[in-house]
């Protein structure tokens, strides 16, 4: 069976999300003077830390925030919240709203209409699942409640159905899909204790997100679905991996790949800059293959699909 393997690289590709080192650029839309003020002081605050990190990654900054006091936290949930789910924001009567995971609108986004059309190359029979250190939506987007899991079918979803005007068709809100989906770094849309159907955790400072880190246990907020992504790996015996740089400072995520995936006979890296050595010191006993990222247009990624020989 095929693991899916997605990296900040993959929503790069389809929605033009941001890498790590440019979520930073603080290219967000404030909607109210409540956001301006915010955006104000996550720039002085990710200001002064780089004066006295003048060499510091932005994964660092998050992980020095997010373990600082209550506000500082909250600050920089919320701007890696806005910044990831800033091209799927919607307007509705009195104001905006992030897109929920079945909402109405979302494919009339281009991004996640090409998300879409990456993933449905994937027969649900051949996948063994789907892990992502991605916190965005995208992947949600694209294949709708129906599509996928997080490790438990019919898992009921807090919040919102799928008509933004009349938010309470559709609900409850189940994942009924076979495909797994562990995100082992969270998600804009968990708090801990519950799963929503849009990003309202992170605009509310309270999401749980994780930055890569030096740590080589798994994080204990996190540990269903470490356990999740342990099992996709254990039953994939070939892997397709989008995006995933490979980062040496993350050993906890490089630890799960290798130690769950000792068995994997193929790795197959879809990156403009692969890390074909990287990815064979993770799994040293795999025949490793790098491609390029298929076009977007749909002759082009047609004949991508054709020519790869990966589906």
């Amino acid at each position: 069976m095929i693991g899916l393997i997605l990296g900040a690289g993959f929503s790069k590709w389809a929605a033009g999300l941001p890498l790590a080192s440019e979520l930073f650029d603080f290219a967000i839309t404030a909607h109210n003077q409540r956001d301006a003020r915010r955006l104000q002081r996550v720039v002085r605050l990710k200001a002064q830390w780089d004066e006295a990190n003048p060499y510091g990654l932005s994964e660092q900054f998050v992980a020095d925030a997010l373990r600082s006091s209550d506000r500082n936290r909250r600050l920089v949930s919320w701007y890696v919240t806005r910044r990831l789910l800033d091209p799927f924001i919607g307007t509705v009567v009195g104001g905006t709203q992030s897109l929920m995971i079945d909402d109405s609108r979302r494919l009339q986004h281009e991004g996640i209409r090409i998300a879409q059309q990456f993933l449905r190359q994937f027969e649900e029979s051949r996948l063994s699942g789907i892990v992502t250190t991605n916190y965005d939506l995208l992947v949600e987007y694209a294949l709708g409640t129906g599509g996928f899991n997080y490790g438990a079918l019919d898992e009921e979803l807090k919040g919102r159905g799928k008509n933004p005007w009349f938010p309470w068709q559709g609900i409850p809100v189940k994942l009924t899909g076979s495909r797994r989906l562990a995100k082992i770094h969270g998600s804009v849309s968990w708090d801990g204790n519950s799963c929503y159907t849009d990003g309202r955790c992170g605009v509310k400072g309270t999401a749980l997100i994780v930055p890569p880190g030096s740590e080589k246990e798994t994080p204990e907020r996190l540990r269903s679905t470490w356990g999740l992504a342990r099992s996709i790996l254990a039953d994939s015996t070939d892997l397709l991996v989008f995006g995933f740089a490979f980062n040496p400072y993350d050993e906890a995520a490089l630890t799960l790949l290798a130690t769950a995936g000792r068995q994997v006979r193929s790795v197959f890296l879809i990156d403009p800059d692969p890390k074909i050595g990287l990815a064979q010191q993770v799994w040293p006993g795999a025949c490793t293959q790098a491609f390029e990222p298929p076009p977007q247009d749909n002759a082009g990624f047609g004949a991508w699909v054709r020519d790869s020989g990966l589906f």
